[in-house]
């Protein structure tokens, strides 16, 4: 690099360098100017002592009459004597959270077998306050006789969840080959009660005034009118009801089922009086 190359950059970066110094000097001769400045003898006189009336006093010696003061005024605290240990009363503490937890789940698990026992006992308990599982007093057998009639064949107790119907007279010596003693003392008397549920599949089985069968709306099994199967695929007949006649009312225990007669079963040779209420054939197997 040739030396007039050199001169001219560095000749440009002294006059920049100048131009900043000077306006630097220039600003600050305005402000001390604007804001004036504490000569040499006003700074030494505040770092002298401070003079009042009284006399001269430093600075120090106004902070150490301060602590004097307060030194004077207050007074030292007087220890006061631990208060006497008193033991806590274990009925007011109580017991701590794992004792609550443990007491609580065992509590808890108490009640809850308490009340699975009672619910158990209770299904399988007979109720001697009347309903399904208990004892039901139908009532006179006339009377009774006469409300089937009025229905159409088919008289519904829905306490007993059951069908009450007519046994002919005329079938007696079929049924005794056929039905338990539990039975038969109802059928003597006219009478014979069926319990609601198909023993296919536990549909309940309502009648059908036309055919005067018990024809079940799920699978098709059709009972006649005493509940014995004639078709379907229903595997027996309708269960009954253990029955009873005592001084000429009708009882039946519904806390007693007894299964219905087997397939095949056919002691009142009851024909389909009319069309069957779920359409097709009405014949019996």
């Amino acid at each position: 690099m040739s030396t007039a190359t050199v001169l001219a950059i560095v000749i440009p970066v002294l006059v920049v360098l100048a131009g900043v110094l000077l306006i630097g000097a220039s600003r600050r001769r305005q402000t001390d100017a604007a804001v004036g400045t504490l000569s040499r003898q006003t700074r030494k006189a505040d770092r002298g002592p401070v003079i009042d009336d009284a006399g001269q006093v430093t600075g120090k010696e106004v902070e150490q009459a301060a602590a004097v003061a307060r030194s004077t005024e207050l007074e030292p605290a007087t220890p006061a004597p631990p208060a006497p240990y008193v033991p806590p009363d274990e009925e007011q503490v109580g017991v701590n959270r794992r004792q609550f937890l443990n007491r609580s789940i065992i509590a808890f698990t108490g009640l809850g077998a308490t009340a699975f026992g009672a619910s158990a006992l209770a299904f399988v308990w007979p109720r001697a306050g009347g309903g399904f599982g208990s004892k039901i007093r139908v009532g006179p057998v006339d009377d009774i006789k006469s409300q089937v009639q009025a229905s159409g064949g088919f008289l519904y107790n829905a306490a007993g969840k059951m069908w009450i119907t007519e046994y002919p007279a005329d079938a007696l010596e079929k049924a005794r080959s056929v039905y338990s003693p539990a039975e038969m003392a109802g059928l003597e008397a006219g009478l014979i009660a069926s319990y609601q549920v198909c023993p296919h599949l536990g549909c309940r089985v309502p009648e059908c005034q036309t055919s005067q069968w018990f024809e079940c709306p799920c699978h098709g099994s059709r009972y006649n009118r005493v509940g014995e199967r004639r078709a379907g695929p229903a595997p027996r007949g309708m269960d009954h009801f253990a029955m009873s006649v005592d001084g000429g009312v009708f009882t039946v225990d519904t806390g007693a089922i007894v299964e219905g007669a087997p397939i095949g079963t056919d002691t009142t040779s009851q024909q389909p009086e009319g069309p069957s209420c779920l359409g097709g054939s009405t014949h019996s197997e």
